[in-house]
């Protein structure tokens, strides 16, 4: 990456921190994928019950694999074969984990979800939610995340799971009422009524979409 855009992510990083802090959210700052990697082990407790949505930003860092090696209790509910109560076990686990479709840069996140799992558990249940970040989500207020995350963020994960949306023909939202449509429930998280829960891994990388 280039120096000068490292720098600037570095300055952003700081201003996105802040804006966590002021919520009642705990922000951190990596700068690469290995410092993002040590930062969320640090976070959970050896023997803690560990689950996640579907975030590729945990994948890309390494914590899936770490976590599966080490002494964790990982919930993979892509090898359980009863998948809803894989993600029902989510709202009682130490740690959930998650990335986000997008965050302001004074520390609103914004997430999209279709069948709802991902956003009701970093709303309410687990003990503790770690976000994987990459300064590619950063957007400078509330409707420029939204934007990102109907624009950017949902066309693209229609494609992956190989959906029949018209923004997998489009490469954009067309505001749709597909059966298949991924946009279901929007969930803007602006403030944390308990401290310590929330924690937002910044990383000085572009991660997932």
């Amino acid at each position: 990456m280039n120096e000068n855009i490292v720098k600037r992510n570095e300055l952003l990083a700081q201003t996105v921190i802040r804006g966590l802090q002021s919520r009642n959210m705990s922000g951190y700052y990596a700068a690469n994928k290995e410092e993002a990697l040590a930062k969320a082990l640090e976070l959970i407790p050896k023997g803690a019950t560990v689950t996640m949505g579907g975030g590729m930003s945990v994948h890309e860092i390494g914590l899936t694999d770490a976590l599966k090696q080490g002494d964790y209790h990982f919930i993979d509910r892509d090898k359980e074969a009863d998948k809803r109560a894989a993600m029902l076990m989510a709202y009682d686990a130490d740690v959930y984990l998650a990335s986000a479709n997008a965050i302001t840069q004074d520390g609103v996140m914004v997430n999209i979800d279709g069948n709802s799992n991902r956003v009701s558990a970093i709303a309410q249940g687990p003990k503790k939610v770690i976000f994987i970040v990459g300064m590619n989500k950063v957007c400078d207020d509330v409707d420029g995340a939204m934007k990102r995350a109907r624009n950017v963020a949902a066309p693209i994960n229609a494609q992956r799971f190989g959906l029949s949306t018209p923004c997998t023909k489009t490469g954009t939202c067309m505001n749709c009422k597909s059966p298949d449509t991924i946009c279901c429930q929007f969930l803007i998280t602006r403030f944390s009524r308990h401290a310590g829960r929330i924690h937002v891994i910044l990383v000085n990388d572009v991660l997932g979409f």
